[in-house]
This record gives structure tokens, sequence and C-alpha cells, in this order.
């Protein structure tokens, strides 16, 4: 944290050049970063009062505790590394780009002596031809795997023609999907007919490729071949599907994206369209945050600026909605990065302003979906958690953790802790406990150990935090429940109540009552079993909740378990080893009752000696805690 900072003398020494500022809280957070065309104006800026910034800068400007600056030689230096800061920070103030994938494109590595379709994310400056980006990854395998049977390219990853005839023909070759350029059953030459076929199929012109397939579909049925048929028709149906999808053309074939916003309140989703030769192959949308006291172009204008600092491919042109303030900046920085002139341009009248509007029109139809999807998925979340707050009479419970317990006749007893936050699975803060002070199948004792460890934890570090002068309720174990479910009844509730009561924390505790089948029935609170609406939201909620911790708990216990598959607690015992583990196991029907028993008892097994049975004996009363 930085301390004693001069606003007015720091602000004193700000250089009139281009640069990036970045704003800091007082724990050394980024609150946003920003470029200027002269950092002395940019930033002082801030610090002027009554000058209508709006309450989101506000609000960003009382929180500054510092700031910093880089300065460039030029602004457009700045805008790259504002960038750059923007993706790698995610502050808090700044217009973001929510998504971060990355697009798929379709490789022929035209480099190489016998070319291969690939799969690929990222586009290089190499030999290789790239087609996309597409944005759906799945339709990209599907294309691949299509062109690949058609025109039986190679897949694999030998080094032709240097090992030509060193390995036999692949699999694909005898399923005559591949015509084996490893053997040379194939010339280079017709080889790369085929791939040249290829990417005039990947151009567009789908109709010679449609008729040969209708042709060897016919020839197949009239030969009574009717598996073979099938497959033609599947191959049909691929082809048509990816046809299909080049919905729109123009006679200009040229590379464009086309730009457009929705935006209700606080919510922005833009839609790109890609259009490749003049071809539209694919659309995506993407939401903004953090939009609050930006107009329309500005929110466009930071969308262009972090899109295309991670996309790998930039098209000649960008057909985009408003004019924005940097347009000239902006291009002159993409066409450093494409290595040819990029324009944007807001279309005006035609069809571009009508695909422009289409664009917008799409932007608007996934916000209105989207809000749709949002409703029902708070009805399974928010709304659920209102209706356990009813029925318990809660003020809230924005905050639930459940703990559930695992084992195997007393090996690796386990327990699991899952957090649900506003109705949602939280697994950052899923923990999981390997319990140390139980011997044998004892739940309750093992239940009463994972509490103690969890809500200790939680106090000390709290208290950490607290001296700290950090917020206890961001950290991991600190930040204590609103509620707490134990998988069971009255039993598990009265553990639990029993340790918060021992740790001085006053925490809503309720069951997650099963019936026979294993399957919840309801919820045990405050002494009583509450009828609830099996068909409720609130029901589910618990239900998946329980479910969960079960999970957790089996998982981690298989984990330990596939670590040692024959181990046992009874392997830890000096003098008892397999004939003897296998002996004990037989004639007891648990760990607990081996534990109960007396050396006596214990000799009365054929396999047992007098030194084992005390060896024995001893084990579990010290682990029991008893005086040997």
């Amino acid at each position: 944290m930085t301390t004693g900072f001069d606003f007015d003398e720091e602000l004193k020494k700000l250089p009139k050049s281009p640069g990036v500022y970045i704003m800091h809280d007082a724990a050394d957070g980024i609150l946003y970063v920003g470029k200027a065309v002269n950092l002395h104006n940019r930033v002082r800026s801030y610090f002027r009062k009554n000058i209508g910034r709006g309450p989101a800068i506000d609000q960003m400007v009382a929180r500054i505790a510092w700031f910093e600056y880089i300065v460039t030689d030029s602004e457009l230096e700045a805008l790259v590394l504002e960038n750059n800061l923007i993706k790698e920070h995610s502050p808090k103030y700044n217009t973001l780009l929510k998504d971060d994938k990355t697009y798929p494109y379709i490789k022929v590595t035209l480099g190489e002596e016998y070319p291969r379709i690939l799969f690929s994310r990222t586009m290089k400056k190499d030999k290789s031809r790239y087609f996309g980006p597409y944005s759906s990854a799945a339709a990209v395998k599907d294309t691949i795997d299509l062109l690949n049977k058609l025109f039986c390219l190679r897949t694999c990853n030998r080094n032709l023609p240097r090992d030509i005839g060193l390995e036999r023909p692949c699999l694909n070759h005898h399923i005559h999907q591949c015509s084996a350029p490893c053997n040379g059953l194939i010339s280079k030459e017709d080889y790369r007919q085929q791939v040249d076929r290829a990417l005039d199929f990947l151009g567009g012109n789908v109709a010679p490729i449609l008729s040969e397939l209708e042709r060897k579909m016919k020839d197949a049925a009239e030969a009574m071949d009717f598996e073979k048929a099938a497959e033609y028709r599947d191959l049909i149906e691929s082809a048509r599907s990816i046809a299909q999808k080049q919905k729109i053309s123009d006679t200009e074939g040229e590379d464009k994206d086309v730009i457009a916003i929705f935006r209700d309140g606080d919510e922005v989703v833009v839609q790109v369209f890609f259009v490749r030769d003049g071809k539209l192959i694919g659309r995506e949308h993407y939401y903004m945050t953090h939009v609050s006291g930006n107009d329309n172009a500005e929110i466009l204008q930071e969308f262009i600026k972090q899109f295309y600092a991670g996309t790998p491919f930039l098209p000649r042109e960008l057909m985009i909605q408003y004019e924005i303030e940097d347009a000239g900046l902006i291009e002159e920085w993409l066409s450093s990065r494409r290595g040819a002139k990029v324009y944007i341009r807001v279309p005006k009248i035609g069809s571009k302003e009508k695909l422009v509007e289409m664009a917008c029109e799409n932007a608007r139809l996934v916000l209105m979906n989207d809000r749709e999807r949002v409703r029902r998925e708070e009805g399974r979340t928010i709304g659920a958690v209102k209706e356990i707050c009813e029925l318990l009479k809660l003020e809230n419970a924005d905050r639930m953790e459940a703990f559930d317990i695992s084992n195997t006749n007393g090996f690796e007893n386990v327990a699991s802790m899952v957090v649900f936050e506003k109705g949602k699975p939280k697994r950052s803060d899923y923990r999981k406990f390997r319990i140390r002070s139980v011997a044998g199948p004892n739940d309750y004792e093992c239940m009463r150990e994972a509490l103690t460890r969890r809500f200790t934890h939680g106090i000390e570090e709290g208290a950490e935090r607290r001296r700290q002068q950090l917020d206890p309720e961001l950290g991991s174990f600190s930040r204590l429940p609103d509620l707490l479910l134990m998988d069971g009844g009255r039993g598990q509730v009265n553990i639990a109540l029993e340790v918060l009561e021992s740790l001085g924390l006053q925490i809503p505790v309720a069951g997650m009552v099963k019936d026979d089948y294993h399957r919840t029935r309801g919820i045990y609170f405050q002494n009583v079993e509450l009828p609830i609406d099996i068909h409720s939201e609130g029901f589910k909620l618990v239900t998946r909740i329980q479910d969960e911790a079960h999970r957790f708990a089996i998982e981690y216990h298989k984990s330990l378990r596939g670590k040692n598959q024959i181990h046992s607690v009874l392997d830890d015992i000096p003098g008892v080893g397999p004939a003897r583990r296998k002996a004990l196991m037989r004639h007891y029907d648990s760990i607990e009752k081996i534990a109960e028993a007396s050396p006596e008892e214990l000799t009365r097994i054929p396999e047992i000696s007098a030194a084992a049975a005390e060896s024995i004996f001893r084990f579990f009363r010290e682990k029991r805690g008893e005086d040997a």
C-alpha cells in the first residue's frame, strides 16, 4: 500500500505528454486505466470539483488513494498499452468486454508438400491458408471431418515425403477415408488436386461437391449398397448445412466485420457479424460491463479497442453503428497490426446500413432472450433462497454451507464443506477435511471435528484480517454462513449447535432430512421437521445442496482410497499384517467392534497372538485418547 501520497504535489509533476494513467485504491487495487494525449490535463481533470462527471466517476474518484502514469512516445503507443493493462487487470471502473474467447479457424497447411486441414485458434504468418473465424468450434470440427472424408486427405503428423514407406497405412486408408500418401499410393499432383477441391469448397463453391455426392449416393443405392448410400446421404446433409451458414454475400467479396450494439439502461450487448470473401460465415455477441456514464459511441469504441487487441485476424473494414472519437487513431493501430490498411466506416444508406441494422436487431434479441433466461435462473437461485428464508423465517440466507461425512468401515473418514451463495455453488470456497481424531465409522464425532476446525479457523482468520485492517467478509474462512445445512436430522443438527455454542457463534442450523430411499424429504429446524413442497424451487435447491455435499465428500474419499486401495486403519497397527487384517474383518462386522474388543476376545481368533491382541487393544485406546 502506498502511504503519504501528496496529490497536489504529484499533480504538479504530471508531464504534458501522451501516456497511460493508473488509478489505485487504498488496498493497492487498480480502479481505472486510461490513456491521454496530455497526461497533465487529463489526470488533473479528475480532481476538479463540480464538473458534471457523473456518479460513477465521482464514486471512483472518492476511492483513489494514489495514481501512477507511464509516458509514451505517441498516442498510438498509449492506446496499445492501455489495452494491455485493461486486459491484464480488468479494472473495476473501466468499461469491459466480458468475453475472452479465442475463435477457431480452419487451417490448410499449404506449406507442406502433402497439406492437411487442421483446427486452429491462432492465425500465424506462415504459408498456410486460414478460413474463419467461426463462432462454433463444433461446426469447425464437423467441417474438417467432412472435408477429410470427401477428399481422402491425411490427418496424421508424419513428415512427408521424408517418411513415405516407413510405416504401413493407418486405419483411415483401410476404411477409404485417406488416400495414403504416406505409402506413395497417390501422387503429389493428384493429392494436391484434392486439396484444391477442398479449398474451393471452403471458398463457398459447394454445388459441384453436392452434385458428385448425390451421384455417388444414387449409384450406391442402385448397387443395393444401402450402407454406403446412407454415408453419402449424411455427407450431403453436412455439406448443405455448411453451405447454408453462408447466407449473405455481396459482389465486393471483401473481409469485413459488422459491429452494432443494443443498450437498455446499464445492459449492453455488442453483436459482430464476420463477413469473409463477401459471405457471412458466423456471428457472435458480447456483453459490456461498467458502462454507466458512457454513451453508445464510447462503449463501441472501447469494444473495438479491447476485442481487436486480442483477435489474430483483422478484416479490411469495420462497419460500425456510430462515429467514434478515436477512429483515425484506431485505424492507424489496426493497420499497423494487419500490415495493410484497415478502414472504419459508418454506413448511412443502402445494403450496408441494413446489415448494421440487422446486427443491432440481433443484439436486441440476444439481450431480450438472455433476460428471460436470467429470470428463470433467478427463480432457481435467488427465488429459491427467498422461499427457504420464508419457510425458516430468516432475514436472509445469501451464504449457505453444507457438510457431509464419508468413510468405508472407518477407513479414511473425511468431511466435505460446500458453499452456495445466492443459490449458486461457490466452488472456490469448497473445503474438504481429513478427519484426524475419530477411529471407526462415527459420523457424529467426525462432524464435530469438521465443524470445530472450520469455525475455529474462521474466527482466527477473521481476527487476523481485522488486525490488518482488511475486510473479514472477503476471507475464505472468515466469511461465516447465514445458514448452516447438515446432511441429516436431529442428531447432526444438535452436534452443529453444540459446536457453535462452544465457540460463541449464533448461526441458524437446519437439517436436510432424507427418506428411506435416501431422497430429501424435508427440513429439520428448531426441533421441528418442516413440511416443504417437493415441487418448489426452494426444495429443489435444498436437494441440490445436499447432493453436492454428498458428491464432494464421496469424490474426496475415492481419491484417498485410490492412492492406496488396500489400506485400512488396521494397517497402522504394529504387528498386524495382511493375514491378520483379513482375519479380523472376517470375524468382526466393523472397525468399531474391533476397537471395542478386549485382548482376551481378540486372542480367540486363531491368527491373533497375545502380543498382537495387546497391540490392537493399545492402538485403539490411544486413538480414543485414553491412558494405555
